[in-house]
């Protein structure tokens, strides 16, 4: 068994390295982590540093994406809200997969009035726009990280639940599942050491992009105002600063919408490559 799954990781890994877009994306994304782990010593200067002296300076030298209208280096506060936006993104796809596994886990394992249960759930929360009931469940709450978070996890899950059923249906009635059971294996056991390591691949590839997906909702939601609070950092926080000064300072909305298309399409591309290695038909 553990053969096996070493040798389907290296195979997965060449196929991505061959794949010259997921491997762009991958370089992306990885480009991404390191400016944020990193920040303290790659942002230039102090992200909450207000200079009265240089409010909407344009790119310079001394201040290579500009300053906004406190006077604060634009790339410092990009630096820093690349760690917000990466933060929000894992945590809250974390929450998601995980609701997403355990719901999807026991609707496709037990079937039956369970499963008709958990697929109406499912129907009724994609049939109410995403983005709305985010705002709607914000509104009502404080706007912090943490209920950003837990907002998006808690209205994400729906995606990972119909893959997670999807791979259960398929997997459970196989060969080894039934040994499984004829060894009288416990229900628990077959669900989670069983079937669903042979089942993650759609997972991953959908968390992948979902992260994607969160760092959007977050900066949608920062640049309403109804995100990450000043004097926090976020990309969403800096567009929105932008919008105010777009006629005299364009370098506030350039930077920070080019890295929110660069994080997101690079998690794309990433999914995509990913996608593309795990699925054995690729290689046929």
């Amino acid at each position: 068994m553990v053969n096996n799954i070493t040798i389907t990781t290296r195979q997965a890994y060449q196929e991505v390295r061959r794949n010259w877009l997921a491997f762009g994306g991958g370089l992306l994304v990885l480009s991404v982590f390191v400016v944020a782990i990193f920040a303290p010593w790659i942002a230039p200067y102090d992200p909450s540093k207000i200079d009265i002296k240089n409010i909407l300076v344009g790119p310079s030298s001394q201040h290579f994406f500009g300053t906004d209208d406190l006077g604060r280096d634009v790339l410092s506060r990009m630096i820093y809200g690349a760690r917000v936006s990466l933060e929000v993104g894992f945590v809250a796809i974390g929450i998601a997969t995980l609701i997403g596994i355990l719901l999807g886990a026991v609707s496709g394992y037990y079937g039956g009035t369970i499963d008709s249960a958990v697929m109406r759930a499912v129907d009724i929360m994609l049939s109410i726009p995403t983005i709305f009931l985010v705002l709607a469940v914000i509104a009502i709450l404080e706007p912090s990280i943490i209920n950003i978070m837990v907002v998006i996890g808690l209205t994400s899950w729906m995606e990972p639940a119909r893959l997670v059923r999807a791979e259960f249906i398929s997997i459970k009635e196989r060969e080894f599942v039934t040994a499984a059971r004829a060894l009288g294996a416990s229900d628990g056991r077959i669900i989670f050491k069983h079937i669903l390591p042979n089942g993650l691949s759609p997972i991953l590839v959908s968390a992948t992009m979902g992260i994607g997906g969160a760092v959007l909702v977050e900066s949608g939601l920062s640049f309403l105002g109804l995100g990450v609070q000043p004097p926090t950092p976020s990309w969403g926080s800096l567009l929105s600063s932008g919008k105010d000064n777009i006629e005299i300072a364009w370098w506030l909305s350039a930077f920070p919408g080019l890295a929110i298309l660069i994080t997101v399409l690079g998690y794309n591309l990433l999914g995509e490559g990913i996608r593309d290695a795990l699925d054995p038909r690729q290689r046929e």
